[in-house]
């Protein structure tokens, strides 16, 4: 057995740093064209060699200008004393990349070492040559390695969040809601909106599963341990939004006594997205029948397979676009609007199909007062999702969400009154229908009986309306009546100062309400902090939803049993892992077990 050779600081002079195998075999590697030779190589002549033919003293300079290089024995510290990745780090780094991108993309960790890898070596040997595949072999891309790379990546960007909430000026607004995966097992999802420097920032926070029971209560628990766990007080939280059953995360639930309990300052907010499930609880009892019946129709074509395959084959041969329905959901409701404008849009195509499957609902589906009160269904589910839509974005607040509710339901005084003269402008189906006069007076009747309870019913449950007068400054500070204020009111002085800066009218003008108010944080603190706190709660759940979408990616019948918490927070959240120091501490942890 051939005697080993040992790695001397003084070899720094010639451009190479030293690599470590697992046995302890130490070889040099040129950091100028990263080449990993032999063990039997580490000698100066060898090294002088390599450094005078392959790179020319590089650039004119000889061997003696370099003598003087600070030469650490320490492999990263030599390596960042030229600017250079060592093989090493650059093999870590391109393994955290592709977990990252596995998580981005909702992938299974096994595509790395069964798709991704194979292909790349396939690729490289047939473009760069062996040479490129060894090097590229030696990437850790196993399944192991990945969902660990995953772990990892998840801790540093909660990290960042919880240092982010934790520096935050004001008290933070949260989002919770919750959902049954293909699995049977309840997940509670939970997004954060708290201010960073100059601006409001929307954050994953997690997503976690409920173990045993799903009552207020264990929502609680779950919520407040996550806190208690990372060390942060409960009453950071100045707002919580809640979407789902009364029972367990309504107003009213015994989650948020128990919050209250805990922290009684605390805003409650309901999810605002969802006024289809008001207008379907205030619908009187012809047009309920009507869209059961329309729900009934659907369970019949797609929850039994030939009918479903007999159905596509129908539209198909008669040339009709719309040939897949969706199923009619008790929780999904945004899909509602669109799946009675489809039924309308093929009602004779169905009713054809009805006929051919001497379906028993023929006889309800073909009534022409049916007809009528789908007409009127597809068209006010086509203004809900109109309404619903303009509010599904981030960013969106309490104010804003119901300035577009208090719009929507002004426009009911004015649609009765249409319809008390038999004008259905604003019911373009309907319209397209109605024929005789005792049918307009029939629908029109009902029209208005239903309208009415539900805008009573808005009121009650959205709360919807305006600011209150003396609070309007926060909408507009330069056009608010300060008469309106009180002279009382200790910031009366702060907001005329505020209007008399053309500097902050240009701000204004340029900026979107929240990042104006928290771009003057410093300057007026008590305008921006009453200001700020009635902007930061959320107004609905809408990134909840979105975050479950993602959960169908990662929940599948081949991988059930599969915790994905911190999959889908690196696939979801806007930050960014910090992989230098990720890398970093993994090298370190690697030399302090050798």
């Amino acid at each position: 057995m051939s005697k080993k050779r040992k790695w001397d600081d003084d070899y720094v002079r010639y451009w190479f740093t030293c690599t470590t195998e697992v046995d302890g075999t130490q070889r040099p590697q040129c950091v100028l064209c990263n080449s990993v030779f032999a063990n039997a190589d580490l000698r100066p002549s060898k090294l002088s060699d390599h450094f005078n033919r392959q790179h020319g003293g590089v650039g004119g300079h000889d061997l003696n200008s370099l003598k003087h290089m600070p030469t650490p024995s320490d492999q990263n510290q030599t390596v960042k004393a030229f600017g250079v990745a060592s093989q090493e780090d650059t093999l870590l780094q391109a393994s955290y990349q592709f977990a990252y991108l596995c998580a981005k993309e909702k992938n299974p960790h096994t595509i790395a070492e069964k798709l991704v890898k194979p292909c790349a070596l396939e690729i490289a040997h047939i473009v760069l040559g062996p040479d490129a595949q060894k090097k590229l072999q030696q990437v850790p891309l196993s399944d192991d390695v990945i969902h660990s790379r995953i772990d990892e990546m998840s801790k540093d960007i909660l990290q960042q969040v919880l240092e982010d909430i934790k520096a935050s000026p004001l008290q933070v607004g949260i989002q919770l809601a919750e959902t049954m995966d293909m699995d049977d097992c309840s997940q509670l999802m939970a997004f954060v909106r708290y201010i960073k420097e100059r601006e409001i920032i929307e954050e994953f926070l997690f997503c976690e599963p409920l173990q045993l029971t799903m009552k207020g209560k264990d929502v609680f628990n779950l919520f407040r341990d996550f806190f208690l766990k990372h060390k942060i007080a409960l009453d950071a939280c100045g707002s919580v939004c809640t979407d789902g059953a009364s029972s367990m995360l309504g107003e009213n639930s015994e989650f948020v006594a128990c919050v209250k309990k805990e922290v009684p300052h605390i805003v409650i907010t309901h999810c605002l997205l969802n006024p289809h499930e008001l207008v379907t609880k205030t619908l009187p009892t012809k047009l309920r029948d009507a869209l059961f019946t329309v729900v009934r129709v659907i369970n019949f074509i797609k929850g039994r397979a030939p009918n479903h395959r007999l159905f596509q084959a129908f539209f198909e041969e008669i040339g009709i676009e719309y040939n897949v329905l969706l199923f009619h959901t008790e929780m999904r409701w945004l899909s509602r609007g669109q799946i009675l404008t489809h039924i309308f849009e093929m009602y004779e195509e169905i009713n054809q199909f009805l006929h051919h499957q001497s379906s028993n609902l023929v006889n309800g589906f073909e009534n022409k007062e049916f007809k009528i009160h789908l007409a009127y269904l597809a068209d006010l589910f086509k203004h809900l999702n109109e309404l619903s839509a303009s509010m599904q974005r981030t960013g969106m607040n309490t104010v804003s969400a119901r300035e577009k509710l208090s719009a929507f339901v002004r426009k009911f005084p004015f649609w009765l009154k249409r319809i008390e003269k038999r004008n259905f402008t604003n019911f373009p189906f309907l319209e397209e229908i109605i024929v005789s006069d005792d049918e307009a007076g029939s629908i029109a009747a009902e029209i208005t009986l239903h309208l009415q309870l539900l805008s009573s019913s808005f009121h009650g449950y959205f709360s919807v309306g305006d600011l209150e007068e003396a609070s309007k400054w926060i909408l507009d500070p330069f056009l608010f009546n300060l008469d309106f204020v009180d002279d009382g009111y200790l910031m009366k002085n702060d907001l005329a100062e505020l209007r008399a800066s053309g500097q902050i009218l240009m701000e204004f003008e340029t900026m979107k309400l929240e990042d104006f108010w928290c771009v003057q944080f410093t300057v007026f603190p008590n305008l921006a902090k009453t200001a700020l706190e009635i902007l930061i709660p959320f107004a609905s759940t809408y990134l909840c939803e979105l975050g479950f979408s993602s959960l169908l990616h990662f929940k599948t019948k081949s991988r059930s049993c599969f915790n994905m918490s911190d999959d889908i927070r690196v696939a979801i959240s806007k930050k960014v892992p910090r992989f230098s120091d990720i890398i970093e501490q993994k090298l370190q942890l690697q030399q302090k077990s050798l």
